[in-house]
């Protein structure tokens, strides 16, 4: 297997295949010193497909604002995330995604789409929640925003919390109530966890640092989720450090009047 060079905020993939492209991944400022690997949950997201798929990997961090010159014209006016195959720019994350999985497949490689359809829309409105509750400016009406980000988290943590009809034995006495399953689709991550476990570190990260909110204790299975994700180093490793998740939410948000 040839080796996936990361240059800059560009992703060379090659494979026994034949396989060729280039991923451009967006390193929000490549760190606040300019070297370090920036905040981004939609990066992230593909570096941690990348490393469950066994694709070895090297990463070198480019600041956009002195970006090569041969970055420049690769797609003018899009943000990354976005890749290169044959010439063909795509720019839609979920479009990426779909292309490694169908590429990067069985036998060589793992599939990594869930087994319960359900597991894909888990948590699917807590980030939207966070980004209103983080944003918002008036102390009147954090309570509102603390609330819908608080129904969205209990939403997750209950399917967290809810056993997946393969934990559930049918000739057991034995009933189980409270899944003990390590992430969203069982004990292995998928990419349903590729595009949540970013989003809601963020969330935990930035929340208790600008509104000194954490994750309520009782919310058993968000803090299993977790745990069980920084345990992985298909997570941690590819996790941008905690100063560069604050520095990116810095101005985003703002102290409340």
């Amino acid at each position: 297997m040839k080796i996936v060079e990361h240059i800059g905020d560009g992703v060379s993939v090659g494979e026994r295949a034949g396989l060729f492209l280039r991923m451009i991944v967006r390193e929000r400022e490549a760190g606040c010193d300019g070297e370090s690997i920036g905040n981004c949950p939609f990066s992230q997201r593909l570096f941690m497909i990348l490393w469950l798929k066994g694709v070895i990997f090297n990463v070198t961090t480019v600041d956009l604002k002195r970006k090569p010159a041969d970055l420049q014209n690769l797609a003018p006016g899009t943000n990354p995330p976005f890749m290169t195959f044959d010439g063909e720019v795509k720019t839609d994350v979920n479009k990426i995604e779909e292309f490694l999985e169908e590429k990067l497949a069985p036998p060589r490689y793992p599939k990594l789409g869930t087994q319960h359809a359900e597991s894909n829309s888990a948590g699917n409105d807590v980030f939207a929640k966070f980004s209103a509750f983080i944003k918002n400016t008036k102390k009147d009406a954090n309570d509102i925003y603390e609330r819908n980000l608080l129904k969205a988290l209990k939403k997750l943590d209950n399917y967290l919390n809810s056993p997946l009809p393969d934990e559930i034995d049918a000739y057991s006495t034995e009933e189980v109530t409270v899944s003990g399953r390590k992430f969203l689709d069982g004990d292995e991550l998928t990419l349903a966890d590729c595009n949540l476990l970013p989003k809601l570190h963020i969330i935990k990260i930035v929340a208790k640092r600008y509104r000194d909110f954490e994750f309520p204790s009782e919310m058993t299975g968000i803090w299993r989720y977790l745990n069980n994700a920084y345990a992985r180093d298909e997570f941690i490793n590819t996790c941008p450090a905690n100063q560069e998740i604050e520095h990116a939410y810095s101005d985003v948000a703002k102290r409340m009047k």
